[in-house]
């Protein structure tokens, strides 16, 4: 009977240490539910999601800390109004499923309103579809692939041009300005590289342009002899490579090594200053296109550089000014749904609203006013070169996007 009482006594002991265990679990998991829930909570949360880590961390760590710096500045005009605004950077790695997983977190969080992203428009497409489920807000301020916003998610939108405006624009300049009449097409197999490299192909034999040659590349590598010996072999006056900074950049170094003589003209993935920590001495003369103007000519553009450096003890990069815009753009679209929401919290169905009726919004590198699917009607294309072996490139002509534009 005593041993019985004892059984009984340690079966109990057992039990209770469960449930205080699961009772704690289940409380914890709840504060951070309710730590997330909006209803009466003055917080309100804009994330911004780039790659913040591996080879393409440089740029995307640019636009997270133009974005940062954007609500740092509004935190105050906010606080007027009686709520705590907040950042909230990701790190989508520059992977579509990383971005999808993270885009999955963040529309559970009922505080969050809004995103800032993303840099790469493979993670941005399937990520957008998450969002659009959440009815979360996305502005892009680097996204380019027409199908960002061709699929017209009303959550969706972009201060940037599209590729079928980059593309050609780059086709046009290389044959008229360039005189390049012949040109071997490279391209790094990702929605984004292909996508322009196939715009910028199809423009450029259009206008009597000759294609020597196209192939795939990809992304990672760091050794392109092969496909190299074949721009040799083809007699190409240029390489268009559609792709990003690190191979780009790589593929100028070793076209330099192998002396093939040869142009390279990419897209606005060779927009940073890695291309010069990479390519060095072999980058002079490249020319590129780029969405994000160049600010520091301006006043406003020279208080934000200064600022930018104060704040992250670094010089900014040609897309931090979009991270910047873009997040602006997305505040004035939750203070637009607050006040139509009577000064209280609004909805995320309508911060997606207020963000789509954007017009006429003057920035710091772009105006914005958005169309029927996102797509910014002021949007601007430049052409760049690098003259030395020093970022940034030189601005050589500023394009409206407007000619190229669908309706």
């Amino acid at each position: 009977m005593g041993m019985k009482i004892k059984r009984i006594g340690m079966f109990t002991l057992v039990v209770l240490l469960i449930l205080s265990v699961v009772g704690c679990s289940s409380n914890t998991e709840t504060a951070e539910v309710a730590g997330s829930v909006g209803g009466g909570s003055s917080v309100i949360k804009v994330a911004s999601v780039t790659p913040l880590s591996g080879s393409q961390a440089a740029v995307g760590e640019s636009i997270k800390n133009g974005s940062e710096l954007a609500l740092a500045e509004r935190v105050d005009e906010f606080k007027a109004l009686g709520f705590d605004l907040q950042f909230a950077p990701q790190d989508d790695q520059a992977d579509p499923k990383v971005g999808v997983a993270v885009a999955q977190r963040l529309i559970m969080d009922d505080d969050l309103l809004a995103v800032v992203g993303h840099w790469n428009s493979g993670v941005a497409i399937p990520s957008s579809e998450v969002y659009a489920n959440g009815s979360l807000a996305m502005v892009s301020p680097a996204n380019t692939a027409n199908d960002v916003t061709d699929r017209e998610l009303p959550n969706v939108n972009r201060i940037c041009a599209r590729d079928d405006a980059q593309g050609p624009a780059g086709a046009d300049y290389a044959f008229d300005e360039l005189g390049i009449k012949s040109i071997f097409i490279l391209q790094d197999k990702t929605t984004y590289g292909q996508g322009v490299a196939d715009e910028f192909m199809n423009q450029y034999k259009s206008i009597g342009g000759e294609v020597l040659g196209y192939e795939g590349v990809t992304a990672g590598e760091s050794d392109f002899s092969a496909v190299l010996e074949m721009v040799r072999a083809s007699g190409a006056e240029a390489v268009y490579f559609g792709g990003i900074y690190p191979e780009g950049s790589l593929i100028t170094k070793q076209l330099k090594e192998k002396g093939i003589d040869v142009k390279f003209v990419g897209p606005d993935g060779m927009d940073s200053g890695e291309v010069i920590n990479i390519a060095g001495d072999a980058a002079i003369g490249m020319t590129y296109t780029s969405l994000a103007a160049d600010i520091s000519g301006t006043p406003e553009g020279r208080v934000f550089i200064d600022n930018y450096t104060k704040m992250f003890n670094k010089a900014p990069e040609a897309y931090s000014s979009y991270g910047y815009d873009a997040m602006n753009v997305t505040l004035n679209a939750i203070k637009a749904a607050i006040e139509g929401n009577g000064g209280e919290k609004p909805s995320r169905e309508d911060v997606v609203a207020a963000a789509r009726a954007t017009s006429g919004f003057k920035g710091l590198a772009t105006n914005v006013t958005f169309n029927k699917r996102g797509d910014n009607t002021e949007a601007n294309i430049y052409i760049l070169t690098f003259d030395e072996a020093k970022y940034p490139a030189t601005v050589t002509k500023e394009i409206p996007a407007t000619g190229y534009l669908k309706d």
